[in-house]
């Protein structure tokens, strides 16, 4: 029985979404927690991006230990040897490089022959070999490739020093039949195929993500590139949670093993959408609310009487239970932050842990008991001190037959500016009031309301999304009060726009 790698790119293409960008701090609180799941591999972002990119990348490679770190780089000499210098601390460093291999690319995005593009290809290859000793090399639009070009330019890379070949479904266009026999093609035609783990990264704009990757592994691949939740460029990646369990549930279909562990898939799918914004839909399969809920009588009495009539997975398994209220409105700080250790949120600073401690006894005066996932919303709706907006006060009043009404204060840049506005609900007033002063001219592209745990104590987090000249970004905001928390992640998307910086995107051509 082989292994099966998992290549966990969340931090790089699901960061990609709109709106979920992540921070240098964020990104490390992601990679340690897929660390602690026991991801093989962890793509930590495109290092020649932005100084952002880099620095977290930097970040990444220095704080986890145990799993392989990698960066993205075009075939282009400063994207290598920037993806280099990036991954100078890892313990275990990957430069994972590509070049697009499809008609339609070559010709209107690249502007290259085959021949060139074939000869771009070996290069970078070898000068990414010279850099780190493993090397990945990627087929962009591998799906809308010619096989016998593809089957060139993998032998040439595989020669040149790739260990690692992914071949990618760009742009979600497979059928999973089709895709599994052209990797099976691949792996039978090429000479030294054997000298590399061959790879798929698969998109979702047909819903076959997963179902194309799984048809891969049956037919030979040996790596998946997945993402927590799903979460990626426009309907997403493959998600990892289903492929992990797909294998595990199926092995009487798959002669593989993972080194996952499980019970850490829904800690870390939650904290994945606490940082991004972009809520678990109910009925998402492995870490969605309803995924191990049963409501018809029958299949309750089924499950009753015996689990595996209507359950194929055990909830326990993938981490359902396991995040257990630890925390309450008497434990100190020691305690306080061995939890958040236990998180993998560390701090930099004793006054960074204050803040949040501070954050904590406030709401523990509110709600009874605190939960890991009320621990996690705490640090991730922590201001930042290059913020130029905080919300001071806020009071919301709203009487039926009457015009609800907001008044806010708002410290901008340390100055503090008072306002009212009446809106058609309270949310409403309460984003005109903070509009009245920020005069960002945003448009709100989504508002989502979430609870963080059950019951009617729990805390309400709010994604709020922004648009503005064409950026996109996601605010987030958590309190016991909704309208409250609407205002906190109204202004936290306003502190995006102003603090946000332009970044390459990795397919853009050079």
């Amino acid at each position: 029985m082989s292994q099966l790698i998992i290549f966990d790119t969340t931090m790089r293409d699901g960061e990609q979404s709109p709106g979920a960008s992540m921070n240098k701090e964020e990104k490390v609180r992601i990679g340690k927690a897929l660390e602690k799941m026991k991801v093989d591999v962890i793509e930590a972002g495109f290092a020649a991006a932005s100084p952002g990119d880099f620095e977290s990348i930097v970040a990444v490679a220095q704080a986890v230990r145990e799993s392989t770190i990698c960066s993205l780089a075009r075939i282009v000499d400063n994207d290598i040897d920037r993806a280099a210098l990036a991954l100078k601390s890892a313990e275990r460093a990957r430069i994972h490089t590509f070049i697009a291999t499809s008609p339609i690319h070559m010709e209107h995005k690249l502007r290259m022959t085959p021949d060139q593009v074939l000869e771009h290809a070996v290069r970078g290859v070898k000068r990414a070999r010279n850099l780190v000793s493993d090397v990945e090399f990627s087929c962009e639009d591998a799906g809308r490739s010619d096989m016998d070009f593809m089957c060139r330019v993998i032998e040439a890379a595989i020669k040149a020093g790739a260990t690692t070949i992914n071949i990618p479904d760009t742009v979600g266009y497979a059928i999973p039949e089709e895709f599994g026999r052209n990797i099976r093609t691949l792996i039978e035609r090429i000479p030294n195929s054997d000298k590399a783990i061959f790879s798929v990264h698969c998109h979702n704009d047909l819903g076959l993500a997963v179902a194309n990757s799984l048809a891969a592994v049956a037919n030979g691949a040996r790596q998946v590139e997945c993402t927590i939740n799903g979460l990626g460029e426009r309907a997403g990646n493959a998600a990892l949670e289903e492929v992990v369990m797909g294998v595990r549930t199926r092995s009487d279909l798959f002669d593989v093993t993972c080194n996952i562990d499980s019970k850490i898939i829904v800690p870390t799918s939650r904290l994945v959408s606490s940082i991004t914004g972009f809520p678990v839909q109910p009925n998402k399969a492995i870490v969605g609310a309803n995924a191990f809920a049963h409501e018809a009588g029958i299949h309750q009495d089924g499950v009753l009487k015996h689990r595996e009539t209507y359950e194929i997975m055990r909830a326990e398994d993938v981490g359902w239970g396991a995040n257990k209220m630890v925390l309450g409105k008497h434990s100190g700080r020691a305690a306080f932050r061995a939890r958040m250790d236990e998180l993998g949120i560390s701090f930099e600073t004793d006054q960074e842990l204050n803040v949040v401690f501070a954050r904590f006894k406030e709401l523990a005066d509110k709600k009874h008991d605190i939960f890991d996932e009320d621990l996690q919303a705490l640090v991730s709706a922590t201001r930042s001190i290059d913020d130029k907006y905080e919300l001071v006060t806020l009071e919301a009043h709203s009487q039926t037959g009457e015009t609800p009404v907001a008044k806010l204060s708002l410290a901008v840049a340390g100055q503090e500016v008072n306002t009212q506005s009446e809106g058609s609900g309270p949310v409403d007033a309460a984003f005109k009031a903070i509009e009245c002063i920020a005069k960002s001219d945003a448009s709100v592209q989504l508002y989502s309301v979430n609870s963080i745990t059950s019951g009617t104590d729990s805390q309400g987090e709010v994604t709020v999304r922004l648009e503005k000249g064409g950026r996109i970004v996601n605010g987030l905001g958590a309190d016991i009060d909704i309208v409250v928390a609407s205002a906190k992640a109204y202004i936290n998307a306003l502190n995006l726009l102003e603090n946000g910086t332009n970044k390459a995107h990795p397919q853009a051509s050079v």
